[in-house]
């Protein structure tokens, strides 16, 4: 049975001068599952999620994201319905605390949230993401794999619906990537959908539902990850032509 559609992605297109970074990509990311979007350096793939995120403005197509046309809302807005973000660069307030890092992300993730409120969701965050230990700690004293973590928990802090995770997972050895893969696990079976983009593809074969390959800005492939490796497209984009 398919789940009902999250958000909804219509020819959208994005133009750097005479650059298209995104081109006509229309795309679908279904309630309670994990999607990622693969690709070559260069394919459009951070581009995208800027764009669904609010970051940048769309040149044309359209974006519905829980039923409601988001296409012209600022990035703020898109929050408040639901859209986290995580980036893959981790910009942490160095001196202050795990704790006090997320309530950043607690107290602005919607509008009108209390102090009270903010607090009950940090907590739970902390817990769902294995920071408890680390809460009271400056966040310049965390190691890579904790930042990451951060980086995740400051997102979930906002009460996401949607999480978008933009290579998260740079820069971690094998064993702290898998344990990442873990988290985002744990992420969608506490009720958030989840989109991201990677590179590492024992990453994506461990997490990814569905796949969606982009290349030069288009969409070449869509499906399973068994599908979508055997597909020529991909195989040509990633590996280059045969001799």
């Amino acid at each position: 049975m398919s789940s009902a559609v999250m958000l909804q992605l219509s020819g959208v297109t994005k133009r750097f001068g005479g650059l298209v970074a995104v081109n006509n990509v229309s795309l679908e990311v279904r309630q309670g599952e994990i999607l990622a979007v693969i690709g070559p350096n260069g394919a459009g793939k951070s581009t995208l999620l800027n764009l669904i995120s609010g970051l940048y403005p769309t040149d044309s197509g359209s974006m519905r994201f829980l039923e409601a046309d988001i296409t012209l809302l600022p990035p703020e807005q898109r929050a408040w319905r639901g859209l986290g973000r995580a980036f893959q660069i981790v910009q942490p307030f160095p001196e202050m605390t795990v704790r006090e890092n997320l309530l950043v992300g607690g107290i602005y993730g919607k509008p009108r949230t209390s102090m009270k409120t903010a607090h009950k969701v940090v907590e739970d965050v902390l817990r769902l993401t294995g920071l408890e230990p680390k809460a009271e700690t400056p966040a310049g004293e965390l190691t890579l794999l904790e930042d990451k973590r951060l980086e995740m928990a400051r997102a979930l802090c906002t009460q996401p619906k949607l999480l978008l995770l933009d290579e998260v997972m740079a820069g971690l050895r094998p064993a702290e990537a898998m344990e990442a893969v873990e988290l985002v696990k744990k992420v969608r079976s506490s009720g958030v959908t989840v989109l991201f983009i990677e590179h590492l593809m024992p990453v994506v074969r461990a997490l990814a539902e569905r796949v969606v390959v982009m290349d030069y800005g288009q969409v070449i492939a869509e499906g399973r990850y068994d599908e979508v490796a055997q597909n020529a497209k991909v195989r040509e984009a990633y590996l280059g032509r045969s001799a």
